[in-house]
């Protein structure tokens, strides 16, 4: 499994943390920046990392910022990118089974890095269900066009 990564600004301290967590599991990353702990705008930050799981050249990606909520709502302009915003081990789990997300959204001012490895650990180790489930991913690629 290769993982795209990034954050804006808000993000960087979980960014980092979440990178060493991918390291120590052996999992490919990339990390997509920012460099530094400047003010960045998060569009700029989720638009290549939604791109590159939508073009497969990830087969997920992690985006953090101050809330997770820009980078959840600019990732999922991309078509193909089914971004939830979790905060929670339970709904890391669930959006996986039930929505097959490809990539996942958090606030690094809402969670702590303990929680926040829990959340990437479920997230990646859960697969998706299938079944009925398919049958709503399949109305979701319709309602992108």
């Amino acid at each position: 499994m290769k993982i795209a990564i990034s954050s804006d600004h808000g993000g960087n301290n979980l960014r980092r943390e979440i990178i060493e967590l991918l390291a120590e599991k052996g999992l490919e990353y990339e990390d997509l920046g920012p460099k530094d702990d400047e003010s960045v705008d998060y569009p700029d930050y989720a638009k290549p990392v939604a791109d590159g799981v939508a073009s497969g050249n990830f087969d997920r990606g992690i985006l953090i910022c101050g809330t997770g909520i820009g980078m959840s709502i600019a990732a999922n302009k991309v078509k193909g990118i089914r971004c939830a915003l979790v905060h929670d081990v339970f709904s890391a789990k669930a959006t996986r089974e039930h929505n097959d997300t490809n990539v996942l959204a958090m606030g690094e001012r809402v969670i702590g890095p303990g929680l926040a490895r829990e959340i990437v650990s479920t997230w990646l180790s859960t697969p998706f269900s299938g079944g009925r489930h398919e049958r709503r991913i399949e109305k979701l690629i319709e309602l992108e066009g």
